[in-house]
């Protein structure tokens, strides 16, 4: 097993194997079945000419579908304006890496730095890190950062009203660090305080993780539920989409200590699951236990102003044990992604997109309700852009023949349908999806 680029000795190898207790490299395979084990040459040529893989992918490319999108659920199809990606493919851009030395990297360090202020201002919040990986990995970031802030915890507990990818997400890190996460009973579509409170009545817990809207897309009154949590000495962590913050009450106005959630909705293409950028803000008692990097602004030997590392608590700049984090540099072109888009669309554009896509959701669950074959189930609940709603008859029948059409009709979900509106989807689009109904 000598490949050319590999640097292993075969020594190295059987160092590793015995390490781990095994005989050979195929034993660590051993658990999967060989029935959907792939043991033939691939498909691959020796060479080819640049013309002909760029034909080999467009033919790939061809083979996807470009469908109307109405599906959420935590990814959401917002426009991109092409100024975006034109500015992001700049080679100082795409190709910048961790800004170790400040004196060369005041460029890359500014616009982390204006990252972090617009998402401080979009959620209300003291100090923003300069991004997490994506919103589920944010969330469970959040819980460890819980742990650390609390005393003689060992428990987290999670809205059942939370996505749950985002719940299997944190369960997974949750495994590996002996933190036992409790799920909260869903109340008609929401969570009752009563519940908040009398699950932390019992004591051990770090934290309560909300989202906002949640899955059901119900956007939620967390009113008593900072002080619930305080009063047990438990941090209060909101999960919420970075977009719909332009017009719904942010995590600070709501008490929270955590603000945590994905950055996709700010003009992130879908590209099929990625890569997007989670974003995470805290109150300012919090900052040494928040993962990731945090850059400052000062001023030189001369008084101009300047850009620095002011915290990086990541392992390879120190103690790996004392390390909160190892979230890598290419976080920051996805950050700067959301903050050229930011800074684009402005308060006002923000706001509109945001309106667009509130009126557009009515719109369609309004001309859904009227074909008498949907339900909305939670209909004293506000929802935003996206809304459940169950379906009187064969469900995944509909969604194929909604596929048929060349549209994404929502997500299946529980029972029934999530469906999800942005500012790109039109009257005619919307009216066309009911009428397939």
């Amino acid at each position: 097993m000598d490949y050319k680029y590999f640097p292993h000795t075969a020594d190295d190898l059987k160092a590793m194997l015995d390490r781990v207790g095994v005989a050979a490299l195929d034993d660590l395979y051993a658990q999967i079945p060989d029935s959907i084990r792939f043991r033939g040459d691939y498909q691959l040529p020796l060479s080819a000419s640049e013309l002909e893989v760029r034909q080999i992918f467009e033919r790939l490319g061809s083979q996807n579908r470009q469908l109307t999108c109405f599906a959420g659920m935590g990814v959401y199809d917002h426009y991109t304006p092409a100024v975006v990606p034109n500015l992001l493919s700049r080679s100082e851009f795409l190709t910048s890496y961790t800004p170790y030395q400040a004196e060369v990297s005041q460029g890359t360090l500014h616009s982390i730095f204006e990252f972090q202020s617009m998402m401080t201002e979009l959620t209300g919040m003291d100090i923003s890190n300069a991004s997490m990986y994506d919103g589920a990995t944010a969330a469970a970031e959040a819980m460890l950062m819980a742990m650390a802030a609390g005393k003689k915890v060992s428990k987290m507990l999670v809205a059942g009203t939370v996505n749950p990818q985002t719940i299997e997400v944190m369960r997974t890190y949750a495994m590996h660090q002996d933190i036992q996460l409790d799920v909260l009973p869903v109340a008609d579509g929401a969570t009752r305080l009563d519940d908040v409170r009398e699950r932390l009545a019992e004591g051990g817990y770090a934290g309560l993780l909300v989202q906002q809207p949640n899955v059901y897309g119900i956007v939620e009154d967390f009113s008593g539920f900072a002080d619930a949590c305080h009063d047990q000495k438990a941090l209060f962590v909101i999960d919420s989409v970075a977009a719909d913050l332009a017009v719904l009450k942010t995590p600070g106005e709501w008490g929270a200590d955590i603000a945590v959630g994905d950055g996709q909705s700010l003009g992130i293409p879908m590209a099929f699951g990625g890569p997007y950028v989670g974003y995470m803000c805290c109150t300012e008692k919090l900052i040494r236990k928040m993962p990731g990097r945090i850059v400052g602004m000062t001023r030189d030997s001369r008084g101009q102003r300047a850009f620095v590392l002011t915290l990086q608590a990541r392992e390879q700049h120190i103690r790996r044990q004392k390390a909160t984090s190892n979230i890598c540099s290419n976080q920051s072109l996805m950050a700067l992604f959301v903050t050229v888009y930011l800074s684009l669309m402005g308060r006002r554009g923000l706001k509109e997109a945001a309106e667009l896509s509130y009126a557009g959701a009515h719109y369609l669950c309004d001309r859904l309700l009227q074909t008498g074959r949907f339900t909305l189930p939670y209909a004293d609940k506000p929802f935003f852009n996206e809304f459940f709603v169950r379906y009187d008859g064969d469900g995944d029948a509909l969604y194929q023949h909604f596929l048929d059409a060349g549209i994404l009709g929502g997500v299946r979900f529980d029972d029934g349908f999530l469906f999800a509106v942005t500012e790109k989807r039109t009257k005619e689009e919307i009216d066309q999806l009911v009428s397939l109904v």
